[in-house]
């Protein structure tokens, strides 16, 4: 390639801006957010972080989070349920259930007095450390590691005990959240494997991205959209100043992504 092309090719707006999944987004009254899409869990070899995002983070006025995770006190309590677990799944539902379950080893005796969108977290976590995820390899939980050694302040969009109270109020204790975790079960494991890439290869050129689905429309209502617009609105009365805001990847692509939001409100 002569060095005409590659010039071509290095400024072609097709290009990422950055390396991992993020996008600038600049609203009135100087005020800069780095829009970042975080994975809650991470590979190994997605640490550390770039240097150029540490940086970014350094220069920061805050770190803005979903939910600061640093704390050891667990946001779940005693749950109440209706019924045992059995009683309150459908056939099918229960038999992919228990195939799951077993694969994993988790005996349905354990999960049998928690709700159901409870159960959901629970496989899904098993699934993702599966594909090789942990925690402590999380984007967010790595920020927020970093926000400290800098000194950088942390910002909260909702918090740990919103987000549960969130899946609280879903209905029949979020039984749509456990159906769709079982109905879509391989598709995340595919969408999971996509945002990794997205970290460890080439990360997407826009917010125009088509993703599989995971949700039924009435749940991906609840907990996308009308949290993307709730984040809109914190995020559009912030001060002036640099922000660092590190959501699930998801919410920066696709239908109603919040970048998009922002910059039409």
């Amino acid at each position: 390639m002569g060095l005409l092309s590659r010039l071509i090719a290095f400024f072609s707006p097709l290009r990422p801006a950055y390396p991992w999944p993020a996008l600038d987004v600049k609203l009135p009254g100087g005020r800069y957010l780095h829009l970042v899409g975080s994975i809650h869990m991470g590979t190994p070899d997605m640490a550390p972080l770039s240097a150029r995002l540490l940086e970014k983070l350094k220069r920061a006025d805050a770190l803005i989070v979903e939910a600061d995770i640093r704390g050891d006190v667990s946001p779940f309590g005693n749950e109440a349920v209706t019924q045992p677990l059995r009683e309150r799944l459908q056939g099918e539902t229960l038999a992919q259930l228990e195939k799951f379950a077993g694969e994993f080893g988790l005996s349905l005796s354990r999960l049998d007095e928690q709700p159901a969108w409870q159960v959901a977290l629970a496989l899904q976590a098993h699934q993702a450390q599966r594909l090789g995820l942990r925690p402590d390899f999380g984007i967010d939980y790595q920020l927020l590691q970093a926000a400290q050694q800098f000194s950088v302040p942390v910002m909260e969009l909702e918090g740990a005990q919103s987000q549960i109270n969130l899946l609280r109020q879903l209905p029949q204790e979020g039984l749509s959240l456990l159906e769709d975790t079982l109905t879509h079960w391989h598709t995340n494991a595919r969408l999971l494997q996509l945002m990794i890439s997205w970290w460890l290869e080439t990360p997407p050129k826009n917010t125009d991205v088509t993703l599989p689905t995971t949700f039924s429309s009435d749940l991906y209502d609840v907990l996308m959209h009308q949290r993307n617009l709730q984040w809109r609105d914190y995020l559009s009365a912030l001060p002036p100043g640099r922000y660092v805001v590190a959501v699930g990847a998801l919410h920066l692509y696709g239908e109603g992504n919040l970048p998009g939001l922002l910059k039409s409100s």
